[in-house]
């Protein structure tokens, strides 16, 4: 068997409600779906997580798709017949970084290798559970209004919801949080700053303390791992580390400074899915909680992370929310939040497809590359 074809799908959803954070707004998620065409008729999906703009990392979607098309297809026109995972990722890794470009790719062959054999996405990871705590990321109201943001947390509290998880950035942290825990006193809450404050805040960062949060994510830039350790000194709440892990060895280098003592794995920022395992297997034998972090998936993107956050070392509750969270209609099947959790597709591959009529009605662009041609 062979990958045949590759297609690139540009989708544009407009999400339920405007997603702020300390680095901008999305009113429309731009993204991209790459679909793999095997020799044998087999279709795999994965999903390029970019954003529109580089302002979550480096990567954005126009840069992803010259990218992929430029450089990393190019690479799997040497794979031969019948190629694993790890060869599709070593033939990937001759291009320096593009994580979530790659991710997209490296997904899609995944997606198909497994199909292929009838077997989960979930089964091969390793995942031992067959249903997901689910958490919510709540954005920065457009008001900054503080009843408006207890409105919309008290609808993801009777929605079901485990966790909460509320962004922050300088001038909006203390007053949000002490109001979101006084109104639900034992419901699981973090913080998530995304680069947005400096070493000078840890003063101000460990009046976040009395409110028994589960931890602050990400509070300095991804760079700063002297900042972090300092900011793990002064608080008494764990400093988990988002854009920052890039890698196994990243993740290796900050838990051995004690930059952090909680990850959150996002396979997109580390390049795929087998890098996301190998990070899980380090943090469990070091005996360091994870969590599967989200980047506002479609179907695609959520069936996967679902795979990954059944595995053992997923004890912290993620941002596996319900399609409904972020969209009126998802690109696939919607995943319907039952009793606060959501079910590990246990499908082949991914266990998902997307839906063709939903597909070509959010789609604004696509292109296709063969791969059996030189």
């Amino acid at each position: 068997m062979t990958i045949d074809l590759l297609r690139l799908h540009r989708l544009n959803i407009p999400l339920v409600r405007p997603f702020r954070t300390s680095f901008g707004t999305e009113h429309v998620r731009d993204l991209v779906l790459v679909e793999a065409v095997s020799s044998d008729g087999i279709r795999g999906w994965g999903e390029c997580v970019t954003m529109s703009w580089p302002g979550y990392s480096a990567e954005y979607t126009d840069g992803a798709i010259d990218v992929m098309q430029r450089h990393l297809v190019p690479t799997l026109r040497e794979l031969p017949s019948g190629a694993d995972p790890q060869a599709v990722r070593e033939a990937l890794e001759v291009v320096r970084g593009h994580p979530m470009a790659k991710n997209a790719l490296s997904t899609a062959l995944l997606d198909v290798w497994l199909r292929a054999r009838e077997e989960s996405l979930g089964s091969y990871l390793g995942a031992t559970r067959e249903r997901i705590d689910c958490g919510v990321s709540v954005g920065i109201p457009a008001t900054e209004s503080i009843t408006a943001l207890l409105e919309e947390v008290g609808s993801y509290v009777d929605a079901g919801y485990r966790r909460i998880k509320l962004k922050i950035e300088p001038g909006w942290d203390l007053e949000p949080v002490a109001a979101v825990r006084a109104a639900w006193p034992d419901i699981p809450l973090q913080v998530d700053a995304n680069q947005a404050y400096t070493r000078s805040h840890a003063d101000h960062l460990a009046q976040l303390d009395p409110f028994n949060l589960n931890l602050i994510e990400q509070p300095l830039h991804e760079e700063d791992w002297y900042g972090h350790v300092i900011l793990s000194e002064a608080c008494a709440t764990p400093i988990c580390l988002d854009e920052s892990i890039l890698s196994v060895d990243s993740a290796d280098s900050a838990l051995r400074f004690g930059a952090t003592t909680i990850i959150n794995i996002k396979p997109g920022r580390v390049g795929g899915y087998l890098t996301a395992r190998e990070i899980h297997d380090l943090c469990l034998d070091r005996g360091v909680p994870v969590w599967c972090g989200g980047m506002l998936e479609t179907g695609v993107g959520r069936a996967a992370n679902l795979a990954l956050a059944g595995l053992p070392g997923f004890t912290v509750i993620g941002d596996t929310s319900a399609s409904s969270r972020y969209y009126a209609v998802d690109v696939t099947e919607p995943f319907v939040l039952d009793d606060g959790r959501l079910d590990v597709p246990t499908g082949p591959g991914i266990g998902v497809d997307p839906l063709p009529d939903v597909l070509a009605d959010l789609t604004v662009w696509s292109a296709e590359v063969r791969l059996d041609e030189g």
